[in-house]
């Protein structure tokens, strides 16, 4: 049938699509009508897209005597009341002046009725010498419109438009002389009714009338007035740090508009404001903030940091949703130069949140490993003069998956300044916005806490098993449910909290004394590692000379703390024969340089030939063993000779005369392949660095979990281990915004896919306290307050307990209200080695989904620092360099 060939989504969405029109015809100043109650989202949705204000048109129906279905006339109520009378029918039917009287007071008093119910105390739009558009969800025989029409006219508008989705065409020649234009989306000949049309065409409540009224002004815009009285500008704070932005908005904006700047720039570039000024005339709310505080300027290299750009979009495009006069707004972002690559990276992470996305003279493929995640409708804008950057936004044209299109302004080069070539690009920008955010309504740009229904607290109390102090027997003993696991990982949010590390050692210890777990594998460098490995089981002195753990970060194991748990393996181990001691690994691959000479020690004993070639292929790398991240810096040169073949070769040597060596000490040859696994792999690395984070962080974890695997298998099936590493590290990658969005895995997601329910991932967490940290690479350690957790975060839930020390075991019902509680997405707080309180939204926290990334968490609400021991630094690469985790 006819009528179903075109169907609406709502009313709503028919307003979207008769709004489309009627802007097209660029009408001077309209006043919109709405015949309530199905005209009433038709008509908010038009004057939001208009820039216009609304106002009803009320209309009463007077029926004739004994036949009250006849319209013998109408009481229209807008500006002012007119009675409409059809004459012919008033003639026919006999009414009298009496009858008349009456039926017009009676019919009075129920238009007075919705009228104060509807509109209450909001002013009336007077339509004298305006141009009106009149709007319905459809009409049936047009004697309600044309009542309406009639009545609007005696008010002498200048122009009367009537826009309609649908309409028999019967109808429309019933209005056609009430009307100067007529706007009909469908007009039907065959015609079964107006809900016909539509998917959803529920019938209106007074109260949803009155809530869509709400959204939209009815103040008229004056054509004598200026623009300056018709649009509202405020200095705003971007919490958390502060950051200033300049806002404006206009009456009844139709969208929000959020700029991120380029390099080098400010809220104050000219030509961001300039466009701002072009959307806030097309009805858009804009806001223009520093993305950096005054002191981040002065490092240069923050510039040019995207993922921290992007964290600054998305801590504006939350403040919005935290002011009432922007938070049902769609929301738009608009990047320019490195800005554009920021804003799709917040794009990335807002999903659905964010209605469109448009760069001008834009780096998108700063954001290439974040493109695909990209959802929004994305435009990107070049000057045909700007050949370098129109191939970069070419790739990453490519390389979106969502509604995308290139526009390339001719005459313009990187900056817009040739005359004209601004306005092109400010009209794209507008009407992609116009089309994108108008069919993307208003969602919050990032999920709010999720509501705390009453019962919530209950529910995680009761969830919640009370723990006793760390150096308490029955501590430990609550973690014996993981004793029949063959690797349990246990986390840590930070790298420098003593409860941590004590609690770690706690629930290692009762592992190995009570359940046979007899391997300590840590995210520590190997050869480090080896040092305590020798220590613990008798081979040395001394648990850590100044070799090992003597670079930055050093408190990371050359702690009281850890110091402590060595001196306890060192005296387990003593009562133990060599088989059945505790040995100690380290997982990292970044002391490449002890490494290799761990290898060429160890063949220096037992082949010198071969220690001799090795020396040779080695030399290869010798000249950035201090400094690796230059061999990476260097790889990127062309006609570079890279390391990577000879340094790989003298690992195959090793396990081609792997009987040979093994023979004569198969623990000494096992830790010359480690060794010389951690360099083929730091090689790559290294290399992989300047490639992306994404790349160099999977071969980081890639190689942790490799080398875990070698040491289950040198150390025989029967087995298990404990691994100790940041809950970055052992906390399942697929469940937080590393997988997500960055496509990053890490040891935890590698340990479930592998070994399944026999690994077990244990996080931890605090609210508040101190911390041993840095403020930059290499900057000496300091005791910092930790910030009290953000309202967002599992931190603050967890702190919400009132516990002192709890575990949640996620394991005991996934089905339940407290795994349904947990389940939606918050903030995790992650601090490493360096920590940056002014900045920690985006220094510190990640979306994550606490109950899915571990099987169990454990709860400190207050710890402090650890306490450090006195150590030489070795100014080789740092522990954690370039991720701090």
């Amino acid at each position: 049938m006819e009528q179903l060939d075109l169907t609406f989504t709502d009313r709503a969405d028919a307003g979207r699509q008769l709004a489309e029109i009627l802007d097209a015809m660029d009408l001077d100043h309209p006043l919109i009508y709405a015949l309530p109650r199905g005209g009433v989202p038709v008509g908010v949705e038009i004057a939001k897209w208009l820039h216009a204000p609304l106002d009803l048109i009320l209309v009463r129906k007077i029926g004739a005597p004994r036949n009250p279905e006849v319209a013998l006339g109408a009481i229209v109520e807008g500006a002012s009341q007119e009675i409409v009378i059809n004459e012919s029918v008033k003639r026919l039917s006999g009414a009298s002046e009496a009858y008349l009287t009456e039926s017009v007071a009676q019919q009075r008093a129920e238009l007075d009725r919705r009228k104060k119910r509807y509109l209450g105390d909001r002013p009336r739009l007077d339509p004298k010498g305006r141009t009106i558009v009149v709007v319905d969800d459809g009409l049936a025989t047009g004697a309600t419109m044309k009542a309406a029409l009639i009545g609007l006219k005696r008010s002498k508008p200048s122009r009367i438009v009537v826009a309609l989705p649908v309409a028999p065409r019967e109808a429309l020649d019933e209005i056609s002389a009430q009307a100067d234009d007529i706007i009909c989306l469908h007009p039907a000949t065959v015609f079964q009714g107006v809900g016909g049309f539509y998917r959803d065409f529920h019938q209106l409540t007074d109260e949803e009338t009155v809530a869509l009224l709400a959204q939209v002004s009815n103040n008229p815009h004056n054509p004598a007035q200026t623009e300056k009285t018709q649009t509202h500008k405020r200095q705003v704070s971007i919490p958390p740090l502060g950051l200033p932005g300049d806002l404006t908005v206009p009456s009844n904006p139709r969208g929000i508009v959020l700029f991120a700047h380029g390099s080098g720039s400010s809220r104050l570039s000219p030509r961001n404001r300039y466009v701002a000024e072009k959307l806030n005339e097309k009805g858009f709310a804009t806001i223009l903030f520093d993305l950096l505080t005054p002191q981040e300027e002065q490092d240069r290299r923050n510039v040019f940091d995207i993922p921290l750009l992007a964290d600054r979009v998305v801590e504006a495009s939350i403040w919005i949703t935290s002011e009432p006069d922007l938070e049902d707004l769609p929301l738009g972002l608009f990047g320019a130069s490195t800005g554009g690559g920021a804003a799709l990276v917040a794009a990335a992470e807002l999903k659905d949140r964010v209605g469109a996305v448009v760069s001008r003279g834009g780096r998108p493929d700063l954001a290439m490993d974040f493109l695909a995640q990209v959802i929004s409708p994305t435009l990107l804008i070049v000057g045909s003069l700007d050949r370098d950057v129109i191939k970069l936004n070419q790739q990453a044209l490519a390389a979106l998956t969502c509604t995308k299109r290139l526009e390339i302004v001719p005459g313009a080069g990187h900056l817009f300044e040739e005359a004209g070539t601004l306005d092109l690009a400010v009209g794209h920008a507008a009407e992609w916005f116009k089309t994108h955010l108008a069919t993307n309504p208003a969602k919050r740009p990032m999920p709010p806490p999720p509501p705390k229904p009453d019962a919530a607290p209950a529910i995680l109390s009761s969830a919640a098993e009370a723990l006793p102090p760390i150096n308490d027997p029955e501590f430990a003993k609550a973690f014996d449910r993981f004793g029949s696991k063959r690797v349990v990982l246990l986390g840590e949010a930070s790298h420098g909290t003593s409860e941590f590390y004590r609690a770690r050692a706690a629930i290692t210890r009762r592992l190995i004394e009570e359940h046979g777990f007899s391997i300590v594998a840590v995210e520590a460098d190997w050869p480090d590692a080896a040092v305590v490995n020798r220590y613990i089981r008798h081979k040395s002195a001394e648990s850590m000379k100044n070799g090992a753990f003597a670079r930055f970060p050093t408190w990371m194991w050359r702690n009281i703390e850890f110091d402590a748990f060595t001196r306890y393996l060192h005296q387990h181990n003593g009562t133990k024969d060599a088989k059945d001691q505790v040995a100690f690994y380290g997982l990292d691959l970044y002391n490449m340089n002890a490494s290799m000479a761990q290898v060429l020690a160890y063949l220096d004993r037992v082949d010198e030939g071969a220690a001799e070639i090795a020396r040779s292929r080695y030399s290869c790398l010798s000249a950035w063993s201090h400094n690796p991240a230059a061999y990476g810096r260097a790889a990127l040169t062309p006609g570079f000779s890279m390391c990577e073949k000879p340094v790989t070769q003298i690992l195959v040597d090793l396990f081609k005369k792997q009987l040979d060596y093994s023979a004569k000490d198969g623990d000494q040859f096992f830790d010359a392949t480690q060794n010389a696994r951690l360099v083929a792999n730091a090689e790559r690395y290294y290399r992989a660095m300047y490639y992306g984070s994404q790349v160099s962080w999977n071969l980081r974890d890639q190689h942790m979990f490799q080398t875990l695997r070698h040491i289950l298998s040198h150390s025989g099936a029967d087995k298990k281990v404990v691994v100790w590493a940041h809950n970055s590290h052992i906390g399942d990658a697929r469940h937080t915004d590393m997988g997500r969005s960055r496509g990053e895995l890490n040891i935890g997601q590698l340990c479930r896919q592998e070994y399944g329910d026999s690994a077990a991932l244990i996080g931890f967490g605090t609210a508040s306290g101190t911390v041993a940290a840095a403020s930059e690479w290499d900057a000496p350690m300091e005791i910092k307050t930790i910030r009290p957790p953000r309202a967002d975060s599992y931190e603050a839930l967890c702190h919400d307990v009132d516990l002192e020390r709890f575990l949640w075991d996620f394991k005991k019902d996934r089905s339940g209200a407290f795994y349904r509680l947990l389940s939606t997405p918050r903030l995790e707080r992650y601090i490493g080695v360096i920590y940056r309180p002014d900045t920690e939204r985006a220094s510190h926290y990640s979306p994550a989904t606490l109950p899915d990334q571990y099987d169990a968490f454990v709860w400190f609400d207050k710890t402090q620092a650890i306490s450090p021991l006195p150590t030489l630094t070795n100014a080789t690469e740092d522990e954690t360099y370039p991720f701090g985790l």
